[in-house]
C-alpha cells in the first residue's frame, strides 16, 4: 500500500477503518507470529529449558521491521504457510547474533502454533476496536431514541404504509440489537482469547514432562488463557467470532436499508449527514446519495459468504487441516475489516442524521387517512364484532381510494358509523399521534436496559 499505510489503497478506505486495517496488515500478522516466538523463548527459559541469554537473543530478532515481508510471502507459496520461512529466517538472524541460541528457536512448537496464536493476538486488538466502535454506535442510537421518542411517522410493512410509529422507536429497535451484539462479543472473548500450543500433533511430546509447564508459562507471557487442549483442528472459536460479526453486520445492514429508504426523494423523512464531497454525483449536481448506507449494505451483502467459508472450514482432518485451515487466513480478517467499516459508517449516519418532521407529517396524510383504518375498525368492533367492523372499514377504504376522498369523509357519510362514532371520536381515531400504543414505553425500556448494562 502507498506510504506504508495499510488503509491507503483505492478501495480499502471505503470498507474499513485505518486502525482495523493496521491490526490485520501483513506487518501485524508477522509481528503476531514473532511475539509468539519471543514469548515461547522466555517461557522455555523460565522453565530452565534454554539459557536466558538465548531467550534474549531470540527476542531481539522478533521485530517485524527486520524482515522482508514480500520475500517471506514468496517463500510461503512454496512452503505452504508463512511460518515456515519465517522460522527459518528468524533462526538465521539469531544465529548471526548468537550461534548457540539459534538451535533453540521454535522449540516445542509447530507452524500452526505460531500462526494461530499470532492471529489470536490480532483478534484481541480487533475486539477492542470493535467493542469501542459498538459503544459509540450505541451512544448515538440512544441519543436518537431519546430525542425522537415522540416523533410520529408512518410505519411500513411490505414497503406499504401501515399504522404510525415513532422515529424514536425505530432507533430503539436498532439500539436493542446493537446492545445484544455487545453482549455477544463480551461473552465470546474468554472462549476466543486462548493460546494455541501443541507441537506437531497437539501432545507437546517434544517437551517431555515440561510440556504443560511451558504451555502455562507461554500463556502467561502473552496474557492469554490456557485452553484444556490444543485446538489445531477444532475451529469453533473462530467460527463463533465470524458468525457473531455476521450478525453485527446484518443489523448494520438493516439500519442502512431503513435509512436509505427514508432518504428516497419521494419519502425524504431523514437524511444521512451531508457535506462537501459527500454523496454527490459525477453528473447530477442535485444528488445527495446515501453513501454510508451503500458502504454498509455492500459489507452486509458480502458477509454471509465469508461467514459460510468459516463454517465450512470447521470440517478439518485429524490433527491438521488440509486447505480448510488455509481458507481462514484471509477470510476472518476480511470479516473484521468489513465490520469495522460498516460500524464507522452507521455511527456517522446516526450521529449526524438529519430529520424532517414536516415530511413525516405530510407523508402521514398521503393516504388520506387510510393508515388509521385499524384504529377505526377496532373501535367499531366492540359494537359490531371484529369481522363485520373489518368489512365495513375495508369497504370505506376502497370507496375513499376510488372517489379520491378522505377516509374521514367516507366514514362520516356511513350511517352505521355515524350511529356509533361522533365527529369528535372520529377525529380522535384518525389522529396518528393518538395511535402509538406503547411506543414511548418501549423506547424507555430499551434505554433503561442500556443504562443498566453500562453501569
Amino acid at each position: 500500500m502507498a506510504n506504508g499505510d495499510p488503509a491507503s489503497g483505492l478501495l480499502e478506505p471505503l470498507f474499513t477503518t485505518g486502525p482495523m486495517a493496521s491490526v490485520f496488515s501483513d506487518a501485524a500478522r508477522l509481528q503476531g507470529m514473532l511475539d509468539f516466538e519471543a514469548a515461547l523463548a522466555r517461557a522455555l527459559a523460565g522453565r530452565g529449558l534454554l539459557p536466558r541469554s538465548a531467550a534474549a537473543a531470540i527476542a531481539g530478532e522478533c521485530r517485524a521491521e527486520l524482515y522482508d515481508i514480500a520475500g517471506l510471502g514468496r517463500a510461503a507459496a512454496t512452503a505452504g504457510n508463512p511460518a515456515i520461512p519465517l522460522v527459518r529466517e528468524l533462526t538465521a538472524r539469531v544465529g548471526r547474533r548468537d550461534a548457540a541460541a539459534a538451535g533453540w528457536v521454535h522449540t516445542g512448537a509447530t507452524s500452526q502454533d505460531a500462526m494461530d496464536t499470532g492471529l489470536v493476538l490480532q483478534l484481541r486488538a480487533a475486539l477492542d476496536l470493535l467493542g469501542s466502535d459498538l459503544a459509540g454506535l450505541s451512544a448515538a442510537l440512544a441519543g436518537l431514541a431519546r430525542e425522537h421518542a415522540d416523533e410520529v411517522l408512518a410505519g411500513r410493512t411490505w414497503l406499504q404504509q401501515a399504522p404510525p410509529v415513532t422515529l424514536g422507536l425505530k432507533a430503539a429497535g436498532w439500539l436493542d440489537a446493537v446492545e445484544r451484539h455487545r453482549q455477544r462479543l463480551a461473552a465470546l472473548r474468554p472462549r476466543l482469547l486462548v493460546l494455541q500450543f501443541g507441537g506437531a500433533v497437539g501432545t507437546l511430546a517434544s517437551l517431555g514432562e515440561k510440556g504443560m509447564d511451558v504451555a502455562a508459562a507461554l500463556a502467561d507471557e502473552l496474557s492469554l488463557s490456557l485452553p484444556h487442549v490444543p485446538w489445531h483442528t477444532h475451529r469453533d472459536r473462530l467460527a463463533e467470532l465470524a458468525a457473531t460479526l455476521g450478525l453485527v453486520t446484518g443489523t448494520l445492514g438493516k439500519m442502512a436499508r431503513d435509512v436509505s429508504l427514508l432518504m428516497q426523494t419521494e419519502v425524504g423523512e431523514a437524511l444521512e449527514p451531508g457535506g462537501p464531497g459527500r454523496g454527490g454525483s459525477s453528473t447530477m449536481p442535485h444528488k445527495r446519495n446515501p453513501v454510508s448506507c451503500a458502504i454498509t449494505l455492500g459489507a452486509a451483502t458480502r458477509m454471509p459468504g465469508l461467514v459460510a467459508t468459516m463454517l465450512a472450514a470447521l470440517v478439518q482432518e485429524h490433527e491438521r487441516g488440509l486447505g480448510t485451515w488455509h481458507a481462514e487466513w484471509e477470510t476472518l480478517p476480511e470479516i473484521c475489516r468489513l465490520t469495522a467499516g460498516a460500524l464507522r459508517e452507521m455511527t456517522a449516519a446516526s450521529e449526524g442524521l438529519e430529520t424532517h418532521p414536516g415530511r413525516m407529517c405530510a407523508n402521514l396524510q398521503i393516504t388520506r387517512g387510510l393508515l388509521m383504518a385499524e384504529a377505526v375498525s377496532l373501535a367499531l368492533a366492540s359494537s359490531l364484532g371484529r369481522e363485520k367492523a373489518h368489512e365495513l372499514v375495508a369497504g370505506a377504504c376502497r370507496r375513499a381510494v376510488e372517489q379520491e376522498r378522505t377516509l374521514r369523509e367516507v366514514l362520516a357519510a356511513e350511517e352505521q358509523v355515524r350511529g356509533l362514532l361522533d365527529e369528535a371520536e372520529l377525529d380522535r381515531l384518525l389522529d396518528p399521534a393518538g395511535y402509538l400504543g406503547a411506543a414511548r414505553v418501549l423506547v424507555e425500556r430499551v434505554l433503561a436496559a442500556r443504562d443498566q448494562s453500562s453501569n
